[in-house]
């Protein structure tokens, strides 16, 4: 079979893109962003007869439901009080609403746990919609005007995604009606953070030996952000989920821990992260044994 990957233009992670151009697939740069390919990857698809792998195709989303499999199984088959989730396209917070309704419905677990999905601040159309706006599934008869409302005012001032989490930078999500069904059947909610916010956390995260994409941070800093805010309680237990793997989006994470200015700078100044509070730094030392040592055990 042959690959078509569809990509924007400008901010792409590499990390996503090597593996595209190095797997030999065809890959289509687009004069636009994640939203202006994603309109045009499925017109082009009716039109040549593609088979569509986004999340926006249903067998994905069932493929996506097994992460919830595996989590009850991990944890003995005892239902967490809380899974929290990045919010960009929305099929894993779809996908996990449905995967938990049809366990409870077949009785292989007794309650099901709420739902908390994060939106980077540059890309928060969810949370501007449920929080905001008070868009709900309602049973399936979603009132629209609020949603087509808000895309009118995107599209008349020209607006955007812009958040250092490249995997979530999306403001018309696909599967924005699934998740508004995910989120009333898990009681859920919706938070957004900032760029500061996710990669201190990703910096946690790392330390912790679990390396991971800026992205699947956002789960991470949403679950602190509700904690703070008391919504989750000391005692509940939270499964955060990170859907992607650290080398998916490299640079933000050396910009984060590196020394140099200009790079930090031009990769994360530009998107209001100010300080790397828990950068790892390098530390530069001359080529001779005994300042190589004296470093060693300085830091080590």
């Amino acid at each position: 079979m042959r690959a078509i990957i569809f990509v924007g233009s400008g901010k792409i992670a590499y990390g996503k893109l090597s593996q595209a151009l190095d797997y030999g697939a065809l890959t289509v740069q687009i004069a636009g962003d994640f939203d202006d390919a994603m309109i045009r990857v499925r017109e082009v698809a009716k039109e040549l007869g593609i088979y569509l792998v986004n999340s926006v195709n249903p067998f994905r989303l069932e493929g996506q439901k097994t992460i919830m499999f595996r989590v009850l199984e991990a944890l003995g088959w005892e239902v967490p009080d809380w899974i929290v989730v990045p919010g960009g396209n929305l099929g894993n917070s779809s996908s996990f609403g449905k995967a938990f309704k049809e366990l409870k419905e077949l009785g292989l677990i007794d309650r099901v746990p709420r739902l908390a999905v994060i939106n980077a601040g540059g890309a928060d159309t969810l949370y501007e919609l449920y929080e905001r706006r008070g868009v709900r599934w309602n049973g399936g008869n979603v009132f629209m005007d609020p949603i087509i409302e808000y895309h009118d005012v995107m599209d008349r001032n020209a607006m955007k995604a812009d958040t250092i989490a490249s995997a979530i930078e999306i403001n018309r999500p696909v599967n924005l009606k699934k998740c508004l069904r995910a989120l009333e059947w898990m009681n859920g909610v919706v938070r957004q953070v900032s760029d500061q916010e996710i990669l201190d956390a990703k910096a946690k995260v790392g330390a912790g030996g679990f390396g991971c994409e800026p992205a699947s941070a956002a789960s991470v800093a949403g679950a602190k952000l509700l904690r703070r805010e008391g919504v989750i309680a000391p005692s509940d237990r939270v499964v955060c989920v990170l859907t992607g793997h650290e080398l998916k989006d490299p640079t933000a994470t050396v910009a984060y821990h590196t020394t140099d200015q200009d790079l930090f700078n031009q990769t994360l100044a530009s998107r209001g992260v100010r300080k790397a509070s828990h950068a790892n730094r390098a530390v530069a030392v001359p080529n001779e044994l005994d300042d190589i040592i004296k470093a060693i055990q300085l830091y080590a």
